[in-house]
């Protein structure tokens, strides 16, 4: 998830940080090279089925499928192998089996599985499931978790996006690595799921890491911080394994002089865009949110909500407008309480539609702070206010 923006000074974010807590969603402010953490070399190989339809690929603005018509992925985010939880929320009350039937029963064509490095490591704890209701994950690891979700989810037409969202399961960071988690073990755990679901093409995408910030830049090619590099040095290295995956490449905080949220900030792709030895592969994300979230100027302008579209043209929406990549709106999600958070979805709802844009919906989860989700705090029922509003927005299965 995502939460700080632009033009604040270090100390009011790191107040705004404070108070922006949920029970998910920590910061770290990630630095340092060296990766300490021991990975599970002895992962047992993935044997569940595989998954119907072809992979996809990019053509222009739009994603398409192996026969090269356009489809869009509108799915949903469903929280919690980055979590010290190591399973997917809600696997405590219920089974795997009825959410993934839920998700498809709404309309959603996919699933952003967010996860954290961490889930791989050799001494990580086993997932917490309630064992009635999941019998059939009773001493599972994370990883072999995961792949029932994949499973599930090609057993009824919906497509994964795997989403690199932390390091370890506390905190998110602003660059790709920490002292613990080093680049290259980033990129050899992605790697090891380009390997371990090839040829499945239920798994379509990876979205590298979740919201660089900070001390992200783009384009200035310092190795240390250049996120754009960063990327492309990950999509290759995933794209010699497995060369059928989309690489989804998020933005930074700030661009030159210019600020937005967390990884949404895309602006500099038009001087310096990924280049990646696989061509037609490339999908760059973003992510939005509502003033309740995090405040921000353009919230405040006395056009609000008709000045959001120029807003977010700038931010992103050029590279879809000007027909240079595709753009995956990772996430977006409100509580839906406030009337400016009502305008934003409505407005940005509008904008997806006339774009023509995929995206995954922040989140199926209940209990992210900041937004709650699709579902109620019963883990079940459905917020029907904010369903209503994506339900039109919704695209058929992708067979």
């Amino acid at each position: 998830m995502t939460r700080l923006l632009g033009k604040l000074s270090p100390a009011v974010c790191l107040i705004l940080a404070a108070c922006a807590q949920d029970p998910v969603e920590k910061r770290d402010s990630g630095s340092g090279a060296a990766g300490i953490a021991e990975v599970n070399s002895s992962l047992p190989p993935y044997e569940g089925g595989i998954g119907a339809g072809g992979y996809l690929h990019t053509d222009g603005r739009q994603i398409v499928d192996a026969n090269g018509q356009a489809v869009r992925l509108t799915g949903i985010n469903w929280f919690g192998f980055e979590t010290n939880n190591y399973s997917p929320h809600g696997l405590w009350s219920r089974s795997l089996h009825s959410f993934l039937d839920q998700i498809e029963e709404l309309g959603y064509n996919s699933i952003r599985l967010p996860f954290c490095s961490q889930l791989f490591d050799k001494d990580t704890e086993y997932p917490r499931i309630d064992a009635e209701a999941n019998p059939d994950l009773v001493g599972l690891s994370g990883p072999e978790l995961m792949d029932k979700v994949v499973e599930g989810a090609g057993e009824r037409g919906l497509k994964i996006i795997l989403d690199r969202h932390r390091p370890d399961s506390n905190e998110q960071s602003e660059l790709w690595y920490t002292d613990k988690y080093s680049e290259e073990r980033w990129i050899s755990d992605w790697k090891m799921l380009a390997a371990r679901y090839k040829g499945n093409p239920t798994v379509v995408g990876f979205d590298l890491h979740n919201e660089p910030h900070g001390s992200a830049t783009w384009g200035d090619d310092n190795p240390a911080t250049d996120w754009r590099l960063a990327a492309e040095r990950a999509g290759n290295a995933i794209l010699e394994v497995n060369p059928d995956l989309l690489i989804i490449v998020e933005g930074v905080q700030k661009y030159r002089n210019s600020w937005y949220w967390w990884g949404g900030n895309l602006e500099g792709v038009k001087d310096y865009p990924v280049r990646l030895k696989v061509a037609n592969r490339l999908v760059y994300s973003a992510h939005d949110y509502p003033s309740t979230v995090a405040d921000q100027a353009w919230f405040k302008s006395a056009d609000y909500p008709e000045n959001l579209p120029a807003v977010w043209r700038k931010a992103w929406g050029y590279l879809v407008e000007e027909d240079i990549a595709p753009v995956w709106l990772g996430e977006f999600g409100t509580t839906y309480k406030e009337e400016s958070d009502k305008q934003w979805l409505a407005k940005l709802a509008q904008y997806i539609g006339a774009t023509e844009l995929s995206f995954a919906y922040w989140c199926l989860n209940p209990n992210s702070g900041d937004t709650g989700g699709i579902l109620n705090d019963d883990w079940t029922s459905v917020n029907e206010d904010k369903q209503k509003i994506v339900d039109p927005l919704l695209a058929p299965l992708i067979l």
